[in-house]
């Protein structure tokens, strides 16, 4: 799978996709049209300045220097003339190019925004099958290459008014002559199409290895613990020496992809294209006198007209990069699984908290099920236990609850309505979730108790943690509530970082209370503290709890005993033990009997 991946990513992108993919980038634009407006009316300005300057050498050189007919003052007008002219020339090319890099770089962090707002809109599947850090490479490697992206269009714009009013003055001259530099043209267009064609496929090759080297960065760091205690830093140093040296291979095919076809094909046709003007006016000569400054002229407009070609040509580079950036952002913008969707209009309110399950089959394949007819009734203020071995479905019936997958077979409802037909928000503030692995954001205590939630006081969040049994480390701390968390919280023990986030569960005082694995990282003395404030938040809530430590859901109304995907006993804890089933052999393997 991993080699057809790459071997997709190797391949060149057609012409008409990569017109597509212009045409949707610059779609982004369009907020900000107004300033590429005026850019693109200031570079019309400056092809006019650049045409009328040599205008200005050749009157001094035929009307006054050859007829040697020229003053001091004629001299001096003529020089403060072209003066003014580099100087305005300067100040137009000055604010045409800031203005259009202020446009450049606001549409790029647009595209940015927009692109983490898509992520976070995903559903879960999503980050099931790609690596955080090829992720990461989109957000910002990616769309960091679209801020040279737009320089490209910059340059296509000023290069296609500077060769058009350079076509035109060079027919005022000589029609035959800028007819002649027409042939050009076509010699250029095979090149460019050439060139394309190689290089989409180098950068696109370029741009997927770098996106593995942050995929490998990204897994040693947020690894670095378990690489350090099995002793793999040779062996990662080798992998990522090894997609290191890969990357580089493809930028050395770039470089020499470059060089080969931009500026040294374009200088050779300039080089032609004078010595063919300078043919043609050495014959004319052996005829008739010819003006030395309509000589200078004339090459200085087939300068013009080939000097934007170079400039478009080396910026052929950035296009091709841009547009196999804007190929991997538009991936993620035309991902159609979205986190799953509530019915339009949604609009219930949970009040009791009562949860149904009905025959809820859910795969995350498409495939395999994970969950077979899964059906089960918690009512209000009751909790509903979840045991089996690893792999029986327990996470999967909460992942589907709180709708962090969408299911297609059987219904879930809670308070007798569909799931539905509640809005997102109103089953995020009345489901409360803590998982088995505590994550902590880096801030301090108190925000990660808050999560942002301004409408939660200082005195919400101290009364949640004396409720879950946190105050007592949280006020031995130096700050308090105050105290810094770094990142992941590592500074904490897996069981103050429980407890922290049991105190963000319950400080939104949820309805309906869900329990992965909650008490698995946490030590006997601190489990011991903690499961009075567990019972205490279950009261008057439905609880849907999944544990591998059987003691601690003894108490439950209803367990229900999973085996690959399918209920197989339910019951409490007495009725399972009588039955003399899975969960009896489960709950002696524990006893150590």
């Amino acid at each position: 799978m991993a080699e057809n991946n790459e071997n997709a990513w190797s391949e060149a992108i057609p012409l008409k996709e990569q017109m597509t993919i212009v045409k949707r980038m610059l779609s982004y634009a369009k907020p900000f049209k107004k300033l590429f407006i005026v850019s693109i009316l200031l570079s019309i300005v400056l092809s006019v300045i650049n045409i009328m300057m040599p205008k200005i050498i050749q009157v001094l050189i035929d009307d006054y220097l050859k007829p040697e007919s020229a003053t001091t003052a004629i001299v001096l007008f003529f020089a403060a003339l072209y003066v003014a002219g580099t100087l305005m020339k300067a100040i137009v090319w000055f604010i045409e190019a800031y203005v259009y890099s202020v446009a450049a770089t606001k549409t790029f962090q647009h595209i940015r925004s927009l692109l983490f707002k898509k992520v976070q809109s995903m559903g879960m599947r999503y980050f099931d099958q790609t690596p955080a850090g090829s992720i990461v490479s989109r957000v910002t490697n990616d769309t960091e290459s679209l801020f040279d992206f737009w320089g490209v269009f910059l340059q296509v714009l000023t290069g296609f008014f500077s060769v058009t009013t350079a076509l035109i003055a060079m027919y005022f001259i000589s029609p035959t002559l800028a007819s002649l530099a027409l042939i050009f043209l076509p010699i250029l267009l095979v090149v460019v199409w050439f060139y394309q064609k190689i290089s989409s496929r180098v950068y696109r090759s370029m741009r997927e290895k770098l996106s593995q080297l942050n995929t490998k960065l990204n897994e040693s760091i947020s690894g670095m613990s378990i690489v350090q205690q099995f002793r793999q830093e040779q062996r990662l140093e080798e992998e990522f020496e090894k997609t290191n040296e890969e990357y580089l291979q493809t930028r050395f095919k770039m470089i020499k992809t470059n060089s080969l076809l931009l500026a040294p094909i374009i200088n050779l046709l300039v080089a032609l294209a004078i010595a063919m003007v300078l043919g043609y006016f050495g014959y004319i000569s052996l005829d008739q006198p010819l003006e030395v400054g309509l000589i200078y002229v004339f090459i200085s407009y087939v300068r013009a007209f080939f000097q934007p070609m170079v400039s478009m040509m080396d910026y052929l580079s950035v296009f091709q990069d841009g547009t196999v950036a804007g190929s991997r952002i538009l991936k993620i913008m035309d991902y159609e699984e979205v986190a799953p969707q509530q019915n339009e209009g949604a609009s219930e309110v949970i009040q009791q908290g009562k949860i149904e399950f009905r025959n809820v089959s859910f795969s995350y394949d498409g495939k395999h099920n994970v969950l077979n007819n899964i059906s089960f009734v918690a009512n209000p203020g009751e909790t509903v236990a979840l045991v089996g071995h690893t792999g029986s479905g327990k996470s999967s019936i909460i992942n589907v609850m709180m709708r962090f997958y969408e299911f297609y077979e059987g219904e879930i409802l809670i308070d007798d309505k569909n799931i539905r037909d509640y809005p997102m928000e109103e089953l995020r503030q009345k489901m409360g979730l803590v998982l088995q692995d505590a994550f902590m954001f880096y801030g301090d205590i108190k925000g990660n108790i808050r999560l942002f939630n301004e409408l939660i006081t200082d005195e919400e969040i101290k009364a949640a943690a004396e409720f879950v049994q946190a105050d007592k480390f949280i006020e031995a701390l130096p700050d308090g509530y105050d105290s810094k968390v770094i990142e992941r919280g590592a500074s904490y023990s897996s069981g103050q970082r429980q407890l922290l986030s049991f105190a963000r569960t319950i400080v939104t005082d949820p309805k309906i209370l869900v329990l992965d694995e909650a008490t698995a990282n946490i030590d006997t003395e601190t489990e011991s503290l903690i499961q009075e404030g567990l019972k205490r938040m279950r009261e008057g809530r439905t609880t849907l709890a999944i544990a591998h430590r059987l003691s601690t859901i003894k108490d439950a109304e209803l367990i229900l005993v999973l085996n690959k995907g399918s209920i197989v006993e339910r019951g409490n804890h007495d009725q399972l033990i009588e039955q003399e089933g899975l969960y009896y052999d489960m709950y002696r393997l524990q006893k150590g009997e």
